[in-house]
């Protein structure tokens, strides 16, 4: 597997667990101590960075550290608003697309050397 497929792949897993430690709780654990949650949260985030760690190290070989974190936020973004409406059942919000643009032309101007 190429290694940007490969770095998409690893960090589309690391950001499904990195959103479920991040917010599952507000959900689930709501009625707990933020000490149970932040615990719950962590051991989420064990998955996570067994992931991303590999995630980051493979797709270094290719892309330079900003496209590495520009990638990661236009997945975590790609994630974090399926996630918010159908788990967490948030309202759908106009700013969600804008926020989407918003990472569109930072995806753009980090990779533009590579599209030429």
């Amino acid at each position: 597997m190429p290694p940007v497929a490969a770095t998409v792949a690893l960090l589309l897993c690391s950001n499904i667990f990195m959103t479920f430690a991040w917010y599952a709780h507000l959900k689930e654990l709501q009625h707990k101590p933020w000490l149970v949650a932040a615990l719950a949260s962590w051991g989420i985030a064990l998955f996570e960075y067994l992931f991303q760690v590999p995630a980051n190290r493979i797709g270094h070989q290719v892309l330079s550290v900003g496209e590495l974190k520009i990638l990661q936020e236009v997945i975590t973004l790609s994630l974090f608003v399926p996630f918010s409406l159908l788990y967490l059942k948030e309202p759908l919000k106009l700013d969600y697309l804008w926020a989407g643009l918003c990472l569109v032309g930072a995806a753009f101007f980090i990779f533009r050397d590579r599209l030429s």
